[in-house]
């Protein structure tokens, strides 16, 4: 039975599923792998600070993810099709894992943030 996302460990749980299917994605794992060659032991943990800082109001995030996905768009163009299938991988991830508030929260909140990127990234 699935439960709620209740704790930064739910918090990393996800996010680690998640990049671990990012990572061999045909559509979007060449970006972190081989455009943006992501260092995974330092980009997880922010990734796990900006999620609770999302859903928990932790204030432990500090970065710029708008910076960051303008200079990966300088080295590899992103599109609409890049976004919306992070958002597909996204959802499926959290709905494999969770359900409840918090759960349907972050979702909501990944799509908001992508759409407002995409709209300030892709030219």
């Amino acid at each position: 039975m699935k439960t709620d996302i209740k704790s930064r460990q739910d918090i990393k749980i996800l996010v680690d599923a998640f990049y671990g299917k990012v990572q061999t994605d045909p559509t979007i794992g060449y970006l972190f792998t081989k455009v943006a060659n992501v260092n995974w032991e330092k980009h997880l943990p922010i990734m796990y600070d900006f999620w609770d800082n999302i859903l928990f109001h932790s204030g432990n995030f500090e970065g710029n993810p708008m910076m960051k996905h303008r200079f990966l768009n300088q080295k590899s163009p992103l599109t609409e099709t890049h976004f919306k299938h992070w958002n597909k991988l996204w959802k499926k991830t959290v709905d494999d894992l969770f359900e409840g508030p918090k759960a349907s929260e972050v979702k909501i909140r990944a799509q908001s943030i992508s759409k407002m990127m995409m709209n300030k990234v892709v030219k």
